[in-house]
């Protein structure tokens, strides 16, 4: 069994050699419209699944596909000759479902956006049921009133001010 790392760069190097094999060794018409996204080889190196999008109409899609299935052959033999590993992993083409999914989830952001901008004009000129803080009475208003920072703190700091005077007394001593 080979190392994770190992089937990546295999993986890497099968996704170049088929994307550039479609382009130049496969001359079926339906191939044109066909881009390589990601491979994927087990950690035994037997078997790659190869990634891909088509660009056009469900038509063009399932074209693409029986001609992937039509050329698995040839790719698979220049496969071989182009990567340096005992044997030569099956291919299997999978259509790629992340463009699909990118666009369901920009879907759904933008009826989340819209209910937000409603929301928002709705809270425009909307007032509070009540006060505005309700828990917040008089009593503590008044207790908050009579502090004031500066005195009430003034004794703390004179203090601290006396502990490290006599810290440095005891440093002189030493």
């Amino acid at each position: 069994m080979a190392d994770p790392a190992r089937a990546a760069r295999l993986a890497q190097r099968i996704k170049v050699v088929v994307a550039q094999a479609l382009g130049k060794r496969v001359k079926d018409p339906r191939v044109d419209a066909i881009t390589i996204t990601d491979a994927r080889v087990t950690n035994d190196l037997q078997h790659a699944t190869v990634y891909y999008t088509v660009f056009g109409d469900e038509q063009a899609q399932q074209g693409a596909s029986a001609a992937l299935e039509k050329a698995k052959g040839v790719l698979r033999s220049e496969v071989g000759r182009n990567i340096t590993v005992r044997l030569t992993p099956t291919l299997e083409f999978v259509p790629d479902q992340i463009p699909v999914n990118a666009g369901h989830l920009e879907e759904l952001l933008r009826k989340a956006k819209a209910r937000d901008a409603e929301v928002a004009a709705l809270a425009q000129g909307a007032s509070f049921a009540g006060d505005a803080d309700p828990y917040r009475n008089a009593e503590d208003e008044a207790e908050y009133e009579g502090i004031e920072d500066e005195e009430d703190f003034a004794g703390e700091d004179e203090d601290r001010v006396e502990d490290t005077d006599d810290d440095e007394d005891a440093d002189e001593r030493r």
